[in-house]
Order: C-alpha cells, then sequence, then structure tokens
C-alpha cells in the first residue's frame, strides 16, 4: 500500500519546502515494492541511469538495483534491495520518478536546492553550512581562506525570527555529467562519469574535475568521487553527500542508529545550527550512539555532526536498523579524509539522513581557532578521494 500524493517535510530547522513524495507506509507486511514504473527518461536534460541485476539468494539480502540522475550532479534518486521471502524495499526515501523529475525539473530553485532533499545529493566542494557577510541584496555572501576571498550563494536561512542566511550543500546540485559510461562488472554493473566543475560557476577557486564511480553488486553499492585540481592554484576542497534512508517498518520510535563517534559538535539553535566551535564528549548524553546494536531514534531530533569516530579495519562505519522490518543498512565510509558524519533525524518523518563528510560545518569560521576543520588543501596536479560503501543485512 501507498500513500501518494503530497508529504510535508514538517521541519522548520531547515527550511524545507512541501513537496510530491510518494512514501511506503508500513501496513502489515513487512515491505512494499517500488511504484510502478513511469515513462521518465530524463532528469535534468540529461538520460537517467539505472544499474540492475537479477537477485539469486534464497536467504540473503542482495541490492538489485540504483537509479541515478547525470543531469543533476549524480545524484542517486533510488536504490533498491531484495530479501528473500519479504520482497523488494526502497533503501532510499525518495519520490517516483516521476515525482522526482516534477521536484528537480518542475519546482526546483536556481540554485537546485531540492536536490539534497530527497535521494541522495553529492555536496562538493563543501557539505553542511559556510557562514560569512552578505551582499547588499542578500543573495551571495563571502568566506576567507588564506587571504582568498570566496564569493557563495546565500542559499538557505532558518526560520526564526533573526535567522541568518548562510550557503549550504555544495555547487553541484545542478550540474551535468559528462563521459557517462555503463558497464558490466563481476556481479553487477557500473557507471562512470566526470564532472568539469571548474571554479565551480565563478565561486571557487583553481579549476577542478570531478571522476564519479557507482558501482551495484549482490553485496554492496559503491560511490567514490574523485576530485582533480586541474587549475594553476590551490583550493580547498571537501566532499560529502546527503542520503534518506527509509525505514521500512514506518515505526520511526524503534529503529536504532550506530554512530562511532566520541565527540559531538555544539550549534547555536536547531534552527541556525551553526557551530559554536565547542566539541563536547557524548558519554551519558542522547548523542550517545556508540552501542554495537545502536540506540532507539525514540522521539528524539537530531540535525548533529559527530567527530573523533572510531575506525576499524580501515572503515568507519554507521548502521540504521529497522528491527521491526528485520532490516538494517552498513554505511561504511573508507576514505580516511572523511573526519565527521552529520545527521539528520526529524521525529516526524520516517527517514534518516546519515552524511558522511569530510569537514566540520562552517570550515573557514574563526570560532574554530587554528583546528583542522577537514577541508583538504589541492595543489595544482593534487587529487583527494571520497568513497562510502552500502550493506544491506537482517538484524
Amino acid at each position: 500500500m501507498y500513500l501518494q500524493g503530497w508529504t510535508k517535510m514538517k521541519n522548520s530547522f531547515r527550511t524545507l519546502i512541501a513537496f510530491p513524495i510518494a512514501l511506503p507506509v508500513f501496513m502489515g507486511s513487512l515491505f512494499v515494492m517500488s511504484s510502478p514504473a513511469q515513462d521518465v527518461t530524463e532528469i535534468g536534460g540529461q538520460k537517467i541511469v539505472t544499474l540492475t541485476r537479477t537477485a539469486v539468494s534464497k536467504t540473503k539480502p542482495e541490492f538489485t538495483s540504483v537509479t541515478l540522475a547525470p543531469g543533476r550532479g549524480m545524484e542517486l534518486i533510488q536504490i533498491t534491495a531484495n530479501f528473500p521471502g519479504k520482497g523488494s524495499v526502497n533503501v532510499l526515501a525518495s519520490p517516483d520518478l516521476a515525482g522526482a523529475k516534477q521536484m528537480l525539473d518542475e519546482k526546483d530553485d536556481a540554485n537546485g536546492d531540492l536536490g539534497y532533499r530527497l535521494g541522495s545529493a553529492f555536496l562538493v566542494p563543501y557539505p553542511n553550512r559556510i557562514r560569512g557577510p552578505l551582499s547588499a541584496d542578500g543573495q551571495t555572501l563571502t568566506a576567507s581562506w588564506e587571504g582568498h576571498t570566496i564569493t557563495l550563494p546565500a542559499n538557505n536561512i532558518g526560520k526564526n525570527p533573526g535567522a541568518e542566511r548562510h550557503a549550504m550543500h555544495g555547487l553541484i546540485l545542478k550540474a551535468k555529467t559528462d563521459d557517462v559510461h555503463m558497464k558490466d562488472i563481476p556481479g553487477g554493473q557500473e557507471v562512470t562519469g566526470i564532472i568539469h566543475a571548474g571554479n565551480f560557476g565563478g565561486h571557487w577557486l583553481s579549476k577542478t574535475d570531478l571522476d564519479f564511480t557507482i558501482a551495484l553488486t549482490a553485496e554492496a553499492v559503491d560511490a567514490s568521487i574523485v576530485a582533480h585540481n586541474v587549475g594553476s592554484e590551490a583550493e580547498p576542497i571537501a566532499i560529502g553527500w546527503h542520503p534518506y534512508f527509509a525505514l521500512p517498518s514506518g515505526d520511526r520510535t524503534q529503529v536504532r542508529i550506530h554512530i562511532p563517534g566520541s565527540n559531538l559538535a555544539e550549534v547555536d539553535n536547531y534552527d541556525n545550527v551553526f557551530p559554536t566551535g565547542k566539541l563536547k564528549p557524548v558519554d551519558g548524553t542522547q548523542y550517545d550512539l556508540r552501542a554495537a546494536d545502536g540506540v532507539p531514534l525514540a522521539h528524539n531530533f537530531y540535525d548533529d555532526n559527530w567527530s573523533k569516530l572510531a575506525w576499524q579495519n580501515g572503515a568507519v562505519t554507521v548502521k540504521v536498523i529497522d528491527p521491526a522490518a528485520h532490516y538494517g543498512v552498513d554505511i561504511v565510509g573508507l576514505s580516511p579524509e572523511i573526519k565527521t558524519i552529520q545527521m539528520y533525524a526529524p521525529p516526524a518523518m520516517k527517514f534518516v539522513a546519515i552524511e558522511d563528510q569530510f569537514n566540520f560545518a562552517n570550515p573557514f569560521g574563526k570560532e574554530w581557532g587554528k583546528m583542522d576543520t577537514g577541508m583538504v588543501t589541492l595543489k595544482p596536479g593534487a587529487s583527494t578521494k571520497w568513497h562510502v560503501r552500502l550493506h544491506v543485512f537482517v538484524p
């Protein structure tokens, strides 16, 4: 069964607008099938790409498809997995293709901000928020990096009186992808593409190429981005993504989250969500999510950033566990440059966003002093890589 039509993001903290989205509701069965296929072939002026494979295991869950939009910064629109005896599940909270096209092609703004409100958008050259003095018209702001002035779209603001307009979630939300190629790989399929971002529309330093690789196998979905400085001066770079993970049972209160982070970044409030520059231990608080089998979300609100991450065997692993649905997802960060995990989980919604990112919020801010805020300095000719892998499992 489905809840069709308009679902409103009840969130006064991120100034999300209402959008049409068809999300599954738990109505007696553990999983719901995807919406019927829609006659949608393009989003963002480029053909959508779907990686597929047929599930073969009768005992283990397997990934079966990844749908993405090269015309919108290689954004992942949906990922599906098959659970034997239960059927197909949408791993991401996202509208069907018709709904995604309506959001991204018809209702979006000039900056592409609806891109990070469905599926999973990739965020480059900065995930999260950046503050700075506003222009006279309030449309842009300036930040400073090593003596250079960077001018960014001031594309986000809270709802409370006195909220400060700021930049958020990068500059590739509407980027087109060149050289998109699909190929078969052992056990599945893979797509690659390159975004010649240049100076990101005049908002950034130097020139950057972004190489994307998305791979689908039974055991994993791998997403990686390699950023190359192809210009003549140094530049700061951070990379992240914004995946909304679906909660198949629909019972958000019993969903358990494991985040192996010992520190939490203090924020001014949950409207601006600006860091104060203080990192606090999570011990004894609702933010201590280090238990191996996770901690229930209950009715807690989260829009927070964890750091001092515990790496094991070259990976930092976050878990989303939905016991009522016998369903779980591992989000495995594989790049050492991933310094923080942002989680966004509003109590009214049946999703949780888990954002592996290089950086702390407002990475150029004076509140951090001389601390390394996670921005990678790329000299001309240098590269950096972001790599995250997903697994599904029965808890």
